[in-house]
């Protein structure tokens, strides 16, 4: 892994269009050759988007494992470049609601599109922020990957294994929570509401955090510019009467503009992830039991 961590580093001095290219042709070599990953895609995609012909999903499949590939590599640059020239590959739209960080407790809504971290880095070259993670099981790719999303400014970064208190502490003392609402991590803290009409395991810490400190909760996602331009970041307005007296009709409404905003870049968003591993009792599951290959998580 170091020397794969020492080749990243090279990577970052080429243009960003000779980059994304190359992670695009990586993309299309795993599509090929991490078969039971290629599953877990097109299972999510057959049960999200019915609508769409077996051909198109597969074609969607082959787009998002080019994304995907594109921003790990691309992290190189987000890792190690200049912030003169991330800036120069950001288009932010509006521009980073910092007068809202200074007034109150903020929620950052974050969820898995493939260029999450751009957004992580946009906000650390701006302002000061805390945010969850979890462990990679690669101790130099976890080094690596703290030391990039630490680089600027005061960025606190908790394990999830630290729970949720280290978390509210941070966001009391002033610290804006980047915040990562959408995987499967079991039943625990967490209720099945409906993901694109499918059962779905789904945290309901947006909701009970946000009712706990007061804080408002404001989405950002970031997407790819056309023509390997950068990156666009986009902060969406708060979220109004938020979560009000309803935890589970909260996560409902945080799951319903996730799908929106999946609906707009749908090959960005992490379809290989086991977004319904956990099944509702009675329920089969709805994945091959086959160990999954390793490739390293966005989060």
């Amino acid at each position: 892994m170091r020397i794969v961590i020492a080749i990243m580093w090279l990577l970052h001095w080429l243009p960003l269009p000779v980059l994304g290219r190359i992670g695009e042709a990586i993309g299309s070599l795993c599509f090929v050759l991490l078969r039971s990953r290629r599953r877990i895609a097109l299972t999510n995609l057959r049960l999200c988007l019915p609508e769409l012909s077996e051909d198109a999903r597969k074609k969607l499949a082959k787009k998002h494992f080019q994304d995907y590939a594109r921003s790990l590599f691309e992290r190189s640059i987000l890792w190690w470049s200049s912030e003169a020239r991330l800036q120069s590959l950001m288009q932010i739209d509006p521009e980073i609601p910092l007068d809202a960080f200074k007034a109150g407790p903020i929620i950052l809504l974050c969820p898995h599109f493939v260029c999450l971290d751009v957004a992580g880095i946009a906000i650390s070259m701006k302002a000061s922020a805390c945010s969850m993670y979890s462990r990679q099981r690669n101790k130099v790719f976890d080094e690596a990957l703290r030391k990039g999303r630490l680089r600027f400014g005061d960025i606190k970064l908790f394990s999830r294994n630290d729970g949720v208190k280290p978390i509210i502490r941070a966001m009391r003392s002033g610290l804006p929570f980047f915040m990562l609402p959408d995987m499967d991590f079991g039943i625990k803290d967490a209720e099945f509401v409906p993901f694109f009409g499918i059962p779905a395991a789904t945290l309901t810490a947006t909701a009970r955090i946000a009712a706990a400190t007061g804080a408002k909760v404001i989405p950002v996602i970031a997407s790819y510019l056309p023509n390997y331009k950068g990156w666009k970041i986009k902060f969406y307005p708060a979220w109004e009467n938020y979560p009000g007296d309803d935890m589970l009709a909260a996560t409902r409404h945080m799951n319903a503009f996730i799908e929106e905003r999946v609906r707009e870049t749908p090959a960005e968003y992490l379809w290989t992830h086991k977004r319904f591993k956990t099944r509702p009792a009675g329920l089969p599951s709805v994945y091959s039991k086959s160990d999954p290959d390793t490739l390293p998580g966005p989060d």
